[in-house]
């Protein structure tokens, strides 16, 4: 998912130990219901078509309920063009 909103780029809970992947941090968060959260922070490759490539610190964060495996926050589409076709429902994003 694509969260404007978001400072960084999240991945929900759980996916980090799926992946092997170790913490390289801690930070504190606030979401729309909860301040001060605990987070773990990880180093991440993300990969886009045409080989465009961002190392990045991804938090783990609980997304329960949303059926949402990761974010891609503002640390990467300050990167990139998004364009979002409102009236179609379509968005376009090209870095």
């Amino acid at each position: 998912m694509i969260d404007t909103g978001a400072t960084g780029s999240v991945m929900r809970g759980g996916l980090a130990a799926q992946l092997g992947l170790n913490p390289v941090g801690v930070t504190y968060i606030n979401t729309p219901s909860s301040t001060n959260v605990a987070c773990y922070e990880y180093l991440v490759r993300l990969v886009f078509p045409n080989n465009v490539v961002f190392e990045t610190t991804v938090l783990e964060a609980p997304l329960q309920g949303q059926h949402i495996q990761c974010l891609i926050g503002r640390d990467v589409l300050a990167h990139a063009v998004l364009v979002y076709i409102g009236y179609g429902n379509l968005f376009s994003l090209s870095f």
